[in-house]
């Protein structure tokens, strides 16, 4: 990939051997970030993870930096009336299901009672391939409507590995304070270290980075107790 001066120049105050404390690396990625926009903060976690094996849940992080979200709730009757009072963006059943294969995509999440599934697993395809298929491992398919709207709201998000092994979750914004971010990434590798399967053999954690939108990533030092000695 071609990469802009900007970029090389900011790849040079990057230390490639070094891992940086968690403060640190947070203050020289908001440094090296000269976009005319404010810049996401990503973290990456490469994890240590046999191929049959995925790291997936949810958390509210303790700072948070995005708009209000655009929620679905596939419900009917009294759970239906729950999620409007609870201020769902879109509530309804077949005909949110019909709207959705015509191609409306408004929102960005999707809950569903658990009755709804059978229906909504059809938009399997659709919703499936975006991220956005109700599932009980994120808390998105339940009865407590007024609960899992309430957590959206608050900012709860979605961690998960891919298939080599690495998570991507976005933390924070450039214009945030460093102390906010750092104490984000610390919640982020609390929870996700806490899900180290049963069978994972040595580190469990291989490296941990964090990158602007538009710049270099920085290694922040990892360990068994990456997340205490970070936070």
């Amino acid at each position: 990939m071609k990469r802009g001066k900007r970029y090389l120049e900011a790849v040079k105050s990057v230390d490639k051997t070094k891992d940086y404390e968690t403060a640190e690396a947070v203050d020289l990625v908001k440094k090296l970030a000269k976009a005319r926009f404010d810049e996401t903060i990503e973290l990456s976690m490469n994890l240590n993870l046999k191929k049959s094996s995925t790291v997936r849940d949810t958390l509210v992080l303790p700072h948070q930096f995005r708009g209000d979200k655009k929620i679905l709730v596939f419900a009917k009757g009294e759970k239906a009336d729950e999620a409007r009072a609870a201020g769902a963006t879109h509530v309804g059943d077949s005909d949110l299901i019909d709207k959705i294969r015509d191609g409306w995509m408004d929102f960005d999440v999707a809950v569903a009672t658990p009755d709804m599934m059978k229906d909504v697993g059809r938009l399997g395809p659709i919703l499936g391939r975006r991220g956005l298929m109700p599932n009980p491992k994120t808390q998105t398919v339940t009865f407590d409507i007024k609960e899992a709207i309430g957590e959206l709201n608050k900012g709860r998000v979605e961690f998960r590995s891919d298939k080599t092994g690495v998570i991507h979750l976005p933390v924070g914004k450039v214009s945030m304070d460093s102390a906010q971010i750092h104490e984000n990434i610390a919640a982020v590798v609390s929870e996700v270290t806490k899900r180290r399967p049963a069978d994972t053999k040595g580190d469990f954690v291989h490296s941990i980075a964090i990158s602007s939108t538009m710049g270099p990533g920085v290694k922040i030092a990892s360990g068994p107790d990456v997340g205490a000695r970070n936070a």
